[in-house]
């Protein structure tokens, strides 16, 4: 999994609440297994007309945020059901880091499990960054997880709270498998010691 460490990009402005995994990425695009090639498919109900034309409305399609690394949006990010490809597809799209007041729980564990940085804000916080999301070419963010801050383009800083295991494998780029073959040693050396202990297990 790719390090996180400090992240700046423009910031696109969502102020929305309740997006839920479908509306990230419909039901229609879950029948891969592969974590590549979602990206055009995220938000496709809102960026794509019936004709499959690109909705000039949706801030995606807008030219100052085709490049968005980071989305600021409403309350409840990532709620209903519990698609894995939801990050996957936001990933494949580019979004590193999302900024909200809340999460749905299994979508903010799967963002850390994908290399995807979900912070949670306040509302007095969100306002600020909604501010500064909404500038188009200048919504530019710099997101630094060492120091748990949250720069904008003036200058002004937020901070946010994370726990500290999580910080810990975002900044090392560990997934589960990577995270468990850190204590290899330990598990073979355990294995060895039951299977001469207990050889009939």
């Amino acid at each position: 999994m790719e390090k996180f460490d400090t992240l700046t990009g423009v910031a696109a402005p969502m102020p929305i609440i309740n997006i839920d995994t479908d509306m990230i990425i419909p039901k229609q695009y879950l029948k891969t297994i592969k974590r590549t090639g979602l990206g055009t498919a995220l938000f496709s109900e809102m960026r794509y007309r019936d004709d499959g034309s690109e909705n000039p409305d949706f801030v995606l399609n807008k030219p100052a945020y085709r490049q968005a690394k980071i989305i600021v949006a409403g309350d409840n990010f990532g709620c209903g059901s519990s698609r894995e490809h939801a990050p996957w597809a936001l990933l494949d799209f580019g979004v590193r880091c999302i900024i909200s007041t809340s999460f749905a729980d299994i979508f903010y564990n799967n963002c850390f499990k994908n290399g995807i940085l979900p912070i949670v804000v306040t509302p007095e916080q969100l306002a600020l960054l909604m501010d500064d999301a909404e500038r188009g070419s200048n919504a530019t963010l710099t997101v630094d997880l060492a120091s748990q801050t949250v720069r904008g383009p003036d200058g002004g800083a937020v901070h946010f709270d994370i726990d500290p295991s999580r910080k810990h494998v975002l900044l090392e780029g560990l997934d589960d498998i990577a995270t468990t073959l850190k204590t290899e040693t330990g598990i073979t050396g355990f294995e060895t010691k039951m299977s001469a202990e207990r050889p009939w297990i």
